[in-house]
């Protein structure tokens, strides 16, 4: 019973231990919040220890039995155990510490009693004293004294209670886990002395070693709380006379259990309630313009307490800017901007007095006529001349400031006659076709049919077709062929092989189904034959040259120039516009165009040569 009794007592402390940790959380609670900083910075207020012990009794109880016979018993060490601290501490280093352990051999013994290990050995305990302690970043070293009672007993001496004596120290391994607030004890080493008086059986002096090991947990800290801090503002910014103002002061690193008092000042008729402050209509409206400042203030504290917990304070300022009253602004537009003669533009003017004056509006116009009198007015362009005419926006205030803008209405001439047709334009395009050349002295007198090669042959294909679709638009349009020779020949044989072209050409086109009576013709002999720069500034423009190309030819340009002027030139009458003279280097049948010398039948090349 007396056992039963002792052990309750040990577990009810260490049911008053655990106890504790809510208390401290509360506390925890309670204290202003700070910015985590280092270990040091931030060293706890209290400090939560629940880990395991090792304890190895050194001592024996020796009595004498009823038999007569001298009993001893040894204790044997305690491979597992439990230990709970709490420290409380009054600044970084120094503090009170509360420590209970428990360690008890619940097995029965297996050898003679006269000597024997018992193995039913209970040390138990609750010690106080003070803790001093080293914080650093991510260790924290501690050495204690304590003083208190020891449980103790065996399986041959009944529980009894004596005094203990602790001292020690560890060493706390700081984690960032939970804010910081969980650390490890990697040991904590300690020296006990105890001495029990096992009556009637004997007495026992002890000195014990413990070795513990386990989780710290931090709660509180001496960090110093941020300061208080305030911001102000105003809003609007920017007001004129007669507009309310609103000041908000927004303080920061409050205590929710602390009395908070805002105060304002700086300007005439300000009303402060709370964190808010204003100025209403009647006082803004005696201000004068230029800029305001309101000083704004907060303290935190405990009425009647200051000389307990200081008040703390802190200050901000806002501005506002009272402006003096501006004349009004307008702008004004025209829809539809482009109208024709007779016709009418809505004008829409749209004023603005920042004071929010009431407004009148005029209009005047340059030509035409405007009416309206309110935001928009109707303009009229009979009898105005084409061309933009200027309206002019008026606006006046009730106190006689004015703005004007300006905007304008174009009154558009009639729309010319209609162009011709896209197919017309197109066909006159391509009607600009490239000239038509001739090998050299063709076509001869004996075969005037012949002297056309199947490149030009299809350039005047495409230009009868062009021209026959041309005739529908204009009936009355015709071609006119102008021939032309090199200058090797005689006046009268280049005028005669002038002739032959564009003989050969108009019956080219005639047979194509252009009408004959649409063509005319003209030889030119020796006329208008072109010069050798002439012909070079042909060639350096021709498009369907490359460089390299173009400098092959101008190699041979005394060639070139007599290839250029074997040629038939179209005129289209109904523009005027000539054909191109483009040489068709790229043709086919281009080297037989530039021969210089003339291809004659193989027998009258040998009677010449006999």
């Amino acid at each position: 019973m007396y056992a039963r009794v002792s052990k309750s007592l040990i577990r009810t402390l260490a049911l008053a231990f655990v106890a504790l940790m809510p208390v401290a959380l509360a506390a925890q609670d309670s204290a202003k919040p700070a910015a985590m900083a280092t270990a040091e910075d931030s060293a706890s207020k209290w400090d939560i220890f629940l880990g395991y012990s090792y304890l190895a009794p050194q001592g024996t109880v020796t009595w004498v039995g009823r038999g007569g016979g001298t009993h001893t018993n040894t204790f044997t060490a305690i491979n597992y155990g439990s230990i709970y601290s709490a420290a409380r501490y009054f600044d970084k280093y120094v503090g009170a510490q509360l420590e209970v352990d428990e360690h008890i051999v619940n097995e029965y013994p297996s050898g003679a009693v006269n000597g024997s290990t018992s193995s039913y050995d209970d040390f138990s305990g609750g010690s106080a004293g003070l803790i001093f302690r080293y914080p650093s970043d991510n260790v924290t070293l501690f050495a204690h004294a304590l003083v208190g009672v020891e449980y103790a007993g065996g399986i041959w001496q009944p529980d009894t209670f004596g005094p203990v004596l602790t001292v020690g120290g560890g060493m706390d391994f700081n984690t960032p886990l939970f804010d910081h607030h969980l650390a490890i004890r990697v040991f904590q080493a300690d020296y006990q002395y105890t001495h029990e008086d096992f009556y009637p059986y004997g007495r026992g002096n002890f000195n014990m070693p413990r070795l513990s090991a386990g989780l710290v947990y931090h709660i509180g800290s001496f960090a110093p709380p941020p300061p208080v801090t305030l911001a102000c503002s105003a809003s609007p910014a920017t007001i004129f006379p007669g507009d309310p103002v609103t000041v908000t002061a927004t303080a920061g690193n409050l205590d929710p259990k602390l009395n908070v008092v805002y105060s304002w000042t700086g300007v005439p008729g300000l009303k402060g309630d709370g964190t808010t402050a204003s100025l209403d209509s009647a006082a803004t409206g005696s201000l004068a313009a230029g800029s305001y400042t309101v000083n704004c203030g907060v303290k935190e504290g405990r009425p009647g307490k200051e000389g307990l917990r200081p008040w703390e304070s802190a200050a901000a300022t806002a501005s506002f800017t009272v402006k003096a009253f501006e004349p009004p602004t307008i702008s004004c537009s025209s829809s539809p901007s482009i109208i024709k003669p007779g016709e009418t533009s809505i004008v829409t003017a749209m004023g603005m007095s920042p004071q929010n004056r009431p407004l009148t509006y005029s209009y005047m116009a340059a030509s035409g006529t405007i009416s309206g009198t309110g935001a928009s007015a109707t303009f009229n362009s009979t009898g105005a001349a084409t061309g933009a005419a200027a309206i002019t926006c008026n606006i006046t205030d009730d106190k006689g400031q004015t703005a004007t803008a300006a905007t304008s209405v174009t009154i558009a001439p009639p729309p010319p006659p209609p162009g011709p047709p896209a197919e017309q334009v197109r066909l006159e395009a391509r009607l600009a076709l490239h000239s038509v050349f001739f090998p050299t002295a063709q076509p001869r007198a004996s075969k005037p049919e012949g002297g056309l090669v199947a490149s030009q042959q299809a350039t005047l294909a495409t230009l009868a077709t062009d021209f026959k679709s041309y005739l529908t638009y204009k009936p009355d349009a015709h071609l006119t062929l102008s021939g032309h020779c090199d200058v090797r020949g005689s006046v009268e044989y280049n005028q005669a092989l002038s002739e032959r072209r564009v003989a050969r050409t108009k019956q080219f086109l005639v047979e194509q189904g252009v009408p004959e009576a649409k063509i005319e013709t003209l030889g030119l002999g020796k006329d208008q034959e072109l010069t050798a720069d002439q012909v070079k500034e042909l060639v350096e423009q021709n498009p369907d040259l490359s460089d390299v190309e173009r400098a092959r030819v101008l190699r041979d340009l005394n060639v070139i120039v007599l290839a250029q002027n074997r040629r038939v030139d179209v005129v289209l009458s109904t523009t005027g516009q000539e054909s191109v003279r483009l040489y068709p280097f790229n043709a086919a049948d281009s080297l037989t165009l530039i021969q210089e010398k003339s291809t004659t039948p193989r027998k009258k090349a040998a009677a010449a040569k006999k």
